[in-house]
């Protein structure tokens, strides 16, 4: 599974507020926990006013990038801060993202030209998120051919299905699983990709649809996932699903997370 660490985003009240005062300590100390955790990327995603969204995005990039090697996922919903912050990243990473929206594909896709960066597509454009499998096929085979002409490969791109609330479908998560493997289908190279924890939005107990989500969709071939790493019962069930489903051999990961303590009783 490769993990984006999600813990360093302005929305998250205690994460907005040490932005704010500029404490650089917090902010490392996620990220190392996160590094330290598992996470394969970084997400960094300011969440500021859009006047200072470029220069709060640069300095939360130079603190992640001091504190830890991981790479980092530069997010933002403009394309543009993203192009003018690009330029910071010591090594080659994640950007999210990409969609049919506005001009996201003509801004982003050319800064991945002639380098090993990877980003994530969401299956969304100009009227939303569709509600059916049709259209997010569609609007990810038009992302892929866009990609593609500028020498970028599927398996640099991580699509993202845009999972839906149980508490407002109730075919969510079966949806969800119809659109990973229909990607993966159509792009045996892809990742896909995806922030599991919506799927519990408005619901008691969200934990518990969360690590079973997580299961389902691992099954299902979603290889990527914006998650909080430091959860561990989330990482419990990705080292389980793995291993259940006879792609941990002799059960080796498994096993050393939890001679580690990543997994198991906590002592």
């Amino acid at each position: 599974m490769i993990i984006i660490g999600e813990k360093i985003n302005g929305t998250i009240p205690v994460v907005k507020e040490a932005i704010e005062k500029r404490d650089a300590a917090f902010i490392a100390d996620r990220a190392v926990k996160q590094a330290e955790a598992g996470a394969a990327y970084i997400d960094v995603c300011a969440s500021t006013a859009p006047e200072v969204e470029v220069e709060t995005l640069k300095w939360l990039m130079e603190v992640v990038q001091d504190a830890t090697d991981t790479p980092l996922c530069i997010d933002s919903p403009n394309p543009r801060a993203i192009e003018a912050v690009f330029k910071y990243a010591k090594k080659p990473g994640l950007l999210n993202s990409i969609s049919e929206e506005g001009d996201k594909c003509e801004v982003l896709l050319p800064l991945m030209q002639g380098n090993t960066w990877e980003v994530v597509g969401l299956t969304c454009d100009n009227n939303g998120i569709p509600d059916n499998l049709e259209t997010k096929i569609n609007i990810t085979r038009t992302m892929v051919e866009k990609a593609d002409k500028l020498g970028i490969t599927p398996d640099r791109i991580h699509i993202d299905p845009c999972v839906m609330a149980l508490s407002t479908q109730n075919t969510a998560m079966l949806d969800f699983a119809a659109e990973i493997r229909a990607i993966k289908e159509l792009y045996p190279t892809i990742h896909v990709t995806g922030a599991i924890s919506n799927i519990s939005f408005g619901l008691p107990v969200r934990a518990l649809l969360n690590k079973t989500a997580m299961a389902f969709a691992i099954e299902a071939g979603m290889d990527s996932a914006v998650m909080d790493p430091l959860n561990r019962a989330m990482m419990e069930t990705i080292f389980a699903t793995y291993a259940l489903m006879g792609q941990d051999k002799h059960c080796r990961k498994y096993s050393k997370a939890y001679r580690s303590g990543q997994i198991g009783t906590v002592k």
